[in-house]
C-alpha cells in the first residue's frame, strides 16, 4: 500500500514537473514565474543554457520579486533549431515573451555570460520594457582584444580555435554575433537607469588561454570598470571568489545586488 502510494505522489509529482510552455512568434519557449512584489524580474541566462542556469537564485529573488526565467529558443526544452540567431534576435524574442506573459511594467534584467549581450541589446531597443540591469561576467566584443592585447600571435591563434569550436554543429551561436566585432550597445544607447556589473577576477594556476592569465583578469576588471563607469548610475563589482558561474558561487552576492539595484529604484 506504502510502495503504490509513493508510485502515485511521485507520477503526480513528475506530471506537476512538466514544463510550461509559451508560443512566442513561430516557437515554444519553455519558462516559470514565480514570487510576487513591486518589481519584477527577468532572468536572462548564459550561452547554450537552459533556464536552470538559475536553479541556484531563482527562489531566493522569489522572495523579494516576482522573477521569471526561460529558455531561449534551441535551450532547455523550448523549441529546438538549427539557424543561427543573434543576441538582437534574442532580445526580440525576450521583449514578445514579456508581451505574452502580459508583464506591463519595465523588468529589472539580470543577465549571465552570453545572456549580457542579449541584456544590452534589449536594453537599448526597449527602453520602455526594463528599468535597471544587473550582468554576471557578461560576454563582450571586447574579449578578442584582450587576447590579442597580451600576446598578438597567440591570441590570434586561441580566436581561430574559438570560431571552429563555436561553429562545431555547422552553425554559429556566439562567434559571429560579437567575438566578430560587431559593436554592441554602450551608453548612452542604453538610457540612464542603474546598471551593475559583477565581473570574475579570480585568477587560476593553469589558465586555459590568455582570457584567464593574471594580466587577462586584469584588463577582464578594467573593461567593466570603464564601461559602467559611463553610466551616472553605473556600478561593477569584481570578485575573486567566482569563477564565471557567480550566480552559483556566490548567489549570496547575486541577490545583495540585486536588492540593491532595487533599493536605488525606490529612491526615485
Amino acid at each position: 500500500m506504502k510502495f503504490s502510494l509513493l508510485i502515485a505522489i511521485t507520477l503526480s509529482f513528475s506530471l506537476s514537473a512538466q514544463p510550461n510552455l509559451l508560443s512566442v512568434n513561430e516557437f515554444e519557449l519553455e519558462y516559470e514565474v514565480s514570487g510576487q512584489g513591486k518589481h519584477t524580474v527577468l532572468l536572462e541566462a548564459g550561452g547554450g543554457a537552459g533556464m536552470s542556469d538559475w536553479d541556484s537564485v531563482f527562489n531566493q529573488i522569489a522572495e523579494h520579486a516576482t522573477v521569471i526565467r526561460y529558455s531561449r529558443v534551441g535551450n532547455g526544452k523550448s523549441t529546438a533549431i538549427k539557424r543561427h540567431f543573434t543576441s538582437n534576435d534574442y532580445a526580440n524574442y525576450a521583449s514578445e515573451l514579456l508581451v505574452k506573459l502580459n508583464v506591463k511594467q519595465p523588468v529589472i534584467l539580470v543577465a549571465h555570460s552570453y545572456g549580457g549581450s542579449v541584456a544590452r541589446e534589449f536594453a537599448a531597443a526597449y527602453p520602455k520594457q526594463i528599468k535597471a540591469l544587473l550582468m554576471l561576467d557578461p560576454s563582450s566584443e571586447h574579449d578578442v582584444d584582450i587576447l590579442r592585447a597580451i600576446d598578438l600571435e597567440k591570441g590570434n591563434q586561441e580566436i581561430a580555435q574559438i570560431k571552429l569550436d563555436d561553429m562545431a554543429e555547422g552553425m554559429s551561436n556566439q562567434y559571429l554575433d560579437f567575438w566578430s566585432k560587431r559593436p554592441l550597445p554602450d551608453y548612452p544607447q542604453i538610457k540612464d537607469m542603474p546598471v551593475t556589473v559583477i565581473a570574475s577576477v579570480r585568477k587560476t594556476i593553469n589558465p586555459a588561454n590568455l582570457f584567464f592569465t593574471d594580466q587577462g583578469r586584469n584588463m577582464w576588471g578594467e573593461l567593466w570598470q570603464s564601461w559602467t563607469g559611463a553610466f551616472p548610475q553605473g556600478k561593477t563589482v569584481l570578485t575573486a571568489k567566482s569563477g564565471h558561474f557567480i550566480q552559483v558561487d556566490e548567489p549570496e552576492l547575486v541577490v545583495n545586488e540585486l536588492l540593491a539595484l532595487i533599493q536605488k529604484l525606490e529612491k526615485h
